[in-house]
């Protein structure tokens, strides 16, 4: 039986361990064997245990308890720690999803001990490398054995990056949590109003942590007076608002960050999507809703190529000028694959270990 050490440490990662944790459990019970660590980069309660009780997956392993903290000092402390790890469970293939210090400190730990690492969302590319996600994803694919692309266009970013072996387009894992979950969650939420409104998130640093891009977000969305919004708020994001002295109106209902079923119940009723976050653009996709992304780039380029998502950045009037205008395009190509995803990373990870 081959072992599989697979890190997470931040919520989108909850959300794609858990496809492949429920397939190893099943389908591939007497194939492999799995030991999910949690650095534990996201301690809050609601960030993260929730996850694991909502969806029904193991408890890590082993929790890190890495907690918060400069990137330096953060990712210093997951690269000690996940190297004890290591050297105990001495792991066929090492396992990590998308773009945080958790990703990066996975796979460096791994690649130094000579144990091969595989990149679930590998190529993504916003091509801002001020941007901490972009150094991760970049410096994790460049260490990874096997790269588990989700679009034709994260193949390219590679190809073009001279990356060409151990490359695999599969599709988006995320569509598969979508589609499981959207029928074994119960889709009722206490969160979602009974009147139209507007799903908005807001946690990069990119925005939080610039008090003029922040402003302008805040100021565009307290000029909506008529829509109502629903923002479950990130405790990163509360501190950096109460920072600047900035507040939304009473059109803004602020509520506790929830759990996937939460999301999904909310993505489901909204009438369309105001976010920063990579993982819900994709969301708002899979549940047909226009999406205004409050960033200059994006990795999900198709999302913007075929109409369902536009970028506006933090300016204010580009912002109200978007949100007025929104509109639900007709055509919905289906760019992420058929929901497959986790069968065909274990099967690659299966024939090449």
């Amino acid at each position: 039986m081959k072992k599989i050490v697979t890190v997470v440490g931040a919520r989108p990662q909850f959300v794609k361990a858990a496809v492949i944790s429920r397939l190893i459990k099943s389908e591939y019970a007497g194939e492999f064997e799995e030991i999910l660590v949690h650095t534990g980069q996201h301690y809050d309660e609601n960030m993260s245990d929730i996850f694991f009780s909502e969806m029904d997956i193991p408890y890590p392993d082993v929790n890190l308890h890495v907690g918060s903290g400069s990137h330096g000092a953060m990712t210093g402390r997951m690269l000690e720690k996940i190297e004890e790890v290591l050297f105990a469970e001495k792991p066929d293939l090492l396992l990590v999803y998308g773009d945080t210090n958790s990703t990066f400190a996975g796979a460096f730990a791994a690649s130094k001990l000579h144990i091969p690492v595989a990149h679930v969302e590998a190529g993504l590319r916003s091509f801002n490398m001020a941007m901490p996600e972009e150094q991760n994803r970049i410096l994790t694919d460049r260490i990874s054995n096997l790269l588990f692309c989700p679009t034709q266009s994260a193949v390219d970013n590679l190809a073009h990056e001279g990356l060409s072996k151990g490359v695999y387009r599969t599709g988006d894992i995320m569509l598969d949590a979508s589609l499981y979950y959207r029928q074994s969650l119960s889709m009722e939420s206490e969160f979602v109003p009974s009147e139209s409104f507007v799903l908005m998130t807001l946690h990069r640093a990119e925005n939080t942590d610039d008090p003029q891009r922040l402003k302008g977000i805040v100021d565009a969305v307290n000029a909506l007076e008529s829509h109502r919004f629903v923002l479950p708020l990130h405790p990163r994001t509360k501190k950096y608002l109460e920072a600047a002295s900035l507040s939304f109106g009473k059109h803004v209902t602020l509520i506790d960050p929830v759990g996937f079923g939460g999301m999904l119940a909310l993505e489901s009723a909204c009438d369309f999507v105001l976010t920063d976050s990579g993982g819900v653009q994709k969301e708002a996709f899979f549940f047909k809703k226009p999406c205004i992304t409050l960033r200059d780039q994006t990795e999900w380029v198709e999302t913007v190529e075929a109409g369902w998502n536009v970028l506006v950045g933090a300016e204010t009037q580009t912002i109200l000028n978007a949100v007025v205008n929104v509109v639900t395009p007709g055509e919905w190509p289906a760019l992420y694959g058929s929901g497959k995803t986790g069968q065909e990373i274990l099967d690659t990870i299966s024939e090449k270990l």
